[in-house]
């Protein structure tokens, strides 16, 4: 791709992420980052969860291997799953395998971001500025859309995600 492409492409991914809810979607390279969301948190709440669904249309893997937000302390990347009938979640210090050709959903019970001592609580209608960083795509700005505490995601699926926002 060349360089006035690549500028093209970025331009492209910033306008349809000053669109609604329901468009924000934002391509880079072969990456392509779709249902980008969070949940309201109450006041004093330390942290919140992010979700979102990352399809890799290209020949090799990536990986997601950061994430940060100016409205938290630090970012993490999560696991939560079930063993023994308790709900453990871990932090996993080798980011999030993007397969060539799959997609990869972080979503409430299961892989997720996390956003640890929040800084402010995160307001219904609001957007979470987020920065996500690849192993071969580099860092992608972009932001997640903060829906209803309680919300099931963009389009009401999902399942509670045990982070103390029901």
């Amino acid at each position: 791709m060349t360089v006035r492409l690549a500028a093209v492409a970025f331009l492209v991914s910033a306008l349809l992420a000053t669109t609604g809810a329901g468009a924000h979607e934002v391509t880079v390279g072969a990456l392509k980052l779709t249902d980008l969301w969070t949940r309201a948190t109450p006041p004093g709440a330390p942290v919140g969860a992010g979700y979102l669904s990352i399809t890799n249309t290209g020949g090799e893997p990536d990986r997601l291997i950061a994430v940060s937000s100016p409205e938290a302390e630090r970012g993490e990347l999560h696991e939560m799953s079930m063993e023994n009938s308790i709900m453990k979640m871990r932090p996993l210090a080798d980011g999030i395998e993007i397969p060539a050709g799959a997609t990869v959903t972080l979503a409430p019970g299961g892989l997720h971001l996390m956003f640890v001592e929040l800084k402010a609580p995160l307001a219904e209608g609001g957007k979470l500025p987020v920065t996500l960083t690849f192993e071969q795509a580099g860092k992608i700005e972009t932001f997640l859309h903060i829906l209803a505490i309680g919300a099931r995601g963009p389009e009401g699926a999902g399942r509670e995600s045990g982070h103390g926002t029901p």
